[in-house]
């Protein structure tokens, strides 16, 4: 079996690693020039830590945990209103087997398990045309290929969803926020701890990475849906900066750091509700398929399971509709931890209900 990949990410490696130990030939294609630097804290929960033990990445995943020691929450003023040293906003309970890890460190890991697979970076599928017997591939810079399967594995905004399923408003959902991320120097001499501070519709979690040498800054807005330009970041800089012009405390430094990133990161939270996740030879898998947003805190470990069900499942000829029956109920629960609380995370009894909905 030979198969296309589209997106060398969290599902787009778990994929790759499966399908090769199951004797496929695979491919990854990746519009990006190279790995991806900075990103997130994420958590691998539940089922998805056992596919982190079945890759052999467990044991280095937790050695590269964030380790946490609580969080704070602040008034405008910087005043603190609320701490804790039993869970964070984003990990959950600290005493958890959970782990939280920054996503850089992750996809290394990943990588590194996929060593010796074709990766195209640099590219993107420009047509795809399933004849029932193979599907013909162009790319935008690659020459012509021909696979048996395709897997889109390419994100909320998939490239590959929006060629065989249509445009993407039909599928989306939105949840009525916007996220900004980026990284600043960590001004506050943070250990391993986190702020949060919310006013009106704005607000802002702040929490150290790289051995406390640098902040991750998230920064948000409540707001209907704002046409933009995904590819710009000049005019995604301005839309959050004229949201969040009236929260006060640091702010004004973290919008300065904001000009300055050169690893900023801005989109919708949103989610992806489609009847089917495959149609002939072509799937789609994590975000491309089934987003639950990172208010659901679950979007790696939903692209680590789908992943390993997919592979699975194509391995044992059990086929893309067999992957989908599997994985839908577990979809469903975590999507649904994005919507129970507007203003913070899901219950930890939602989170450990829907981490562990599924057997592998």
């Amino acid at each position: 079996m030979n198969v296309l990949i589209s997106g060398a990410s969290i599902g787009g490696t778990v994929l790759a690693y499966w399908l090769r130990e199951r004797g496929a030939q695979v491919t990854l294609v990746e519009r990006a020039p190279a790995p991806r630097g900075g990103g997130q804290a994420i958590d691998i929960r539940g089922a998805a830590l056992t596919v982190a033990e079945r890759m052999g990445v467990l044991e280095a995943a937790r050695a590269l945990k964030t380790e946490m020691l609580g969080m704070s929450v602040m008034d405008g003023d910087g005043n603190e209103v609320m701490r804790s040293e039993e869970s964070t906003f984003s990990g959950g309970r600290l005493d958890s087997p959970d782990i939280e890890i920054m996503r850089e460190d992750l996809m290394g890991l990943l990588l590194g398990a996929v060593e010796g697979v074709e990766i195209l970076w640099g590219d993107s599928i420009d047509s795809l045309d399933d004849d029932g017997s193979a599907v013909q591939v162009r790319f935008e810079r690659n020459a012509p290929r021909a696979f048996d399967m395709v897997v889109g594995a390419d994100g909320l905004h998939s490239n590959t969803r929006a060629l065989v399923f249509g445009e993407e408003g039909q599928f989306v959902e939105h949840l009525g926020t916007y996220l900004g991320l980026f990284r600043a120097e960590n001004f506050l001499d943070l250990d391993r701890w986190q702020v949060w501070h919310r006013e009106g519709t704005a607000g802002f979690g702040l929490y150290p990475a790289r051995g406390n040498g640098e902040l991750v800054v998230n920064l948000g807005f409540e707001s209907e849906p704002i046409a933009y330009d995904h590819r710009d970041t000049e005019q995604q800089k301005r839309l959050l900066a004229a949201a969040c012009a009236d929260l006060r405390w640091v702010t004004p430094k973290l919008l300065e750091a904001m000009w300055a990133a050169g690893d900023f990161y801005f989109d919708v939270m949103a989610q992806i509700h489609l009847p089917e996740w495959h149609r002939g030879r072509v799937a789609l898998v994590g975000d491309a398929a089934f987003c639950a947003s990172p208010k659901s805190g679950q979007g790696t470990s939903l692209a680590m399971v789908g992943a390993y069900v997919l592979a699975e499942e194509m391995a044992a000829g059990g086929g893309f509709g067999r992957y989908q029956e599997r994985m839908r109920e577990y979809v469903e629960l975590n999507q649904a931890l994005a919507k129970e609380n507007p203003v913070g995370p899901a219950s930890e009894e939602s989170v450990r209900r829907a981490a562990d909905a599924i057997t592998l």
